[in-house]
């Protein structure tokens, strides 16, 4: 996924790392996912268009003469997609989960339901959770950075504890191994690249830093506590004397806490013409968590997460049976 373009071309131009991701995940075999309650244009469009570029078969999940007149006023075409009943939206979500638990569905996506009724209906089953905390990460395309980048965790866990934000960063880096990174590069975010007993994300960064030299955190490069600009800037690095395996070129971006994760991702979509995607990681499945604000595009590179993560799954537990 490490794209290689030059970026230095005409106004207007970006590498198309989103639709990298889209073509990954064909090559990979959509599949099926609950879709829960796309009441409106933006979100069945995007089911739709996901399931018409062969990202997912997709299983929509609310009431439906309510979808059906969506479509209808939309003019789009459901053709033979399945539709399941279910008035609400807290009783779509738990239908949802249910297909999930019984195996009938590799992933979900978030249609026009709230995210904590959402969530809610997830958390509250056992038999959702794995031995992780699930957290959620943002695929950004920024393009005048020279590879895809995740931000973790921007959505989810307020203020992670050190336990959290191991596992935070284990899901992180289980995203990028199923999109073909096989070594990613990870930097623990703070203010400084000092540990300041006053800083507590220093210490949680050092921490983690520690868990990866010991192996309780593997699979990839990880180091921290890095300012921002030392974890994307070469130059910045050199400069302050960074010699690192991550510093200047991190794929993946822990940050301390939702609110600057969130303040990051918001700052690069809307200062840096950044496009990003999202995926709720450790859960039995994985899940889009699209925003309301989400184009078309973005629906359709979060169903490309949901398809390569299952692969990725499938293809482990086969592996486990061998």
């Amino acid at each position: 996924m490490h794209d290689t373009k030059n970026t230095n071309t005409p106004s207007g131009w970006r590498p198309d790392r989103l639709d990298r991701l889209e073509q990954l995940a064909r090559d990979a075999g959509a599949v099926r996912v609950a879709v829960v309650y796309p009441v409106d244009g933006p979100s069945l469009t995007g089911a739709l268009e996901s399931q018409k570029r062969g990202l997912i078969e997709a299983v929509l999940i609310g009431p439906e003469a309510k979808i059906r007149q969506v479509a209808a006023d939309e003019g789009l075409s459901l053709g033979n997609t399945q539709i399941t009943e279910a008035d609400t939206p807290e009783a779509a979500a738990q239908m949802a989960v249910d297909l999930a638990i019984t195996g009938k569905v590799q992933g979900l996506k978030k249609g026009a339901v709230k995210t904590n009724i959402l969530m809610h209906a997830v958390i509250s089953e056992k038999a959702m959770r794995t031995t992780r905390r699930i957290s959620h990460v943002f695929a950004v395309d920024v393009s005048s950075y020279q590879r895809l980048l995740f931000v973790s965790d921007a959505a989810i866990n307020i203020r992670p504890d050190l336990g959290t934000l191991r596992d935070i960063t284990a899901n992180a880096i289980d995203l990028a191994h199923a999109l073909g990174i096989e070594r990613p590069k990870v930097a623990l975010l703070s203010a400084s690249e000092n540990i300041n007993e006053k800083i507590e994300s220093t210490i949680f960064a050092a921490a983690i830093c520690k868990m990866a030299d010991r192996g309780t955190i593997s699979g990839a490069d990880v180091d921290g506590p890095l300012a921002m600009d030392l974890a994307i800037s070469p130059r910045a690095a050199e400069i302050k004397g960074i010699v690192s395996n991550v510093a200047g070129h991190a794929d993946i971006l822990i940050v301390p806490d939702l609110v600057s994760g969130n303040i990051l991702v918001k700052d690069l979509d809307y200062l840096a013409n950044a496009e990003t995607a999202g995926i709720v990681m450790g859960a039995i499945v994985p899940i889009a968590l699209t925003s309301r604000a989400d184009t078309v595009e973005q629906r359709c590179a979060s169903a490309a997460l949901v398809c390569l993560v299952a692969a990725a799954k499938k293809m482990a537990e086969g592996l486990k049976n061998v």
